[in-house]
């Protein structure tokens, strides 16, 4: 018998966490022929999405995929990701979520088989969370007297930015 996959009950429990927070749920998928994505906006074969009850309408996370509709451009559209595309999913307000290596070009069985424990990293896959890249600071708002080197890292991220990946391995 085959082992049962974490990784649909991870994103879910995730995407509960985010609601429950008050936070944007979003997905950073890897896209490939299995998808059904808007690819206008696919950039470098990976898109990210808002899962956010008020950006989606009939949202099911399945065990082997995730389905809704959506609008792009004030078109609805429908959206079919295969939960072995997925490649994180976090809160866009803070970056934090849970990141996995994306099984792309089969099913969940097949890849399973081959294998079961590839598609779970351990706790170092918790390291590679999503987080939202600070925007560079304008010269106008910039103390130079304020005492801190370039290298502290004490600020959190700020809102508003786009959210990006960053795998660090």
């Amino acid at each position: 018998m085959s082992e049962i996959s974490t990784k649909p009950y991870m994103l879910r429990a995730i995407y509960e966490w985010c609601t429950d927070s008050g936070y944007t749920p979003y997905l950073a998928v890897k896209v490939d022929a299995s998808t059904t994505v808007p690819m206008e906006y696919v950039k470098k074969g990976e898109i990210v999405l808002n899962i956010s009850f008020g950006a989606t309408s009939g949202l099911k996370m399945d065990n082997d995929a995730i389905r809704f509709h959506a609008r792009f451009g004030g078109v609805s559209r429908e959206i079919y990701v295969p939960v072995n595309n997925v490649m994180a999913i976090y809160a866009n307000e803070n970056g934090q979520g849970m990141a996995f290596e994306p099984q792309l070009g089969g099913s969940d069985a097949s890849a399973g088989q081959s294998s079961p424990v590839v598609e779970e990293p351990s706790a170092p896959a918790l390291a590679s969370v999503p987080s939202i890249a600070p925007a560079p600071a304008p010269a106008s708002t910039a103390k130079p007297d304020d005492g801190a080197s370039p290298d502290d890292d004490n600020d959190p991220p700020r809102k508003g930015g786009r959210p990006t990946l960053t795998r660090i391995k």
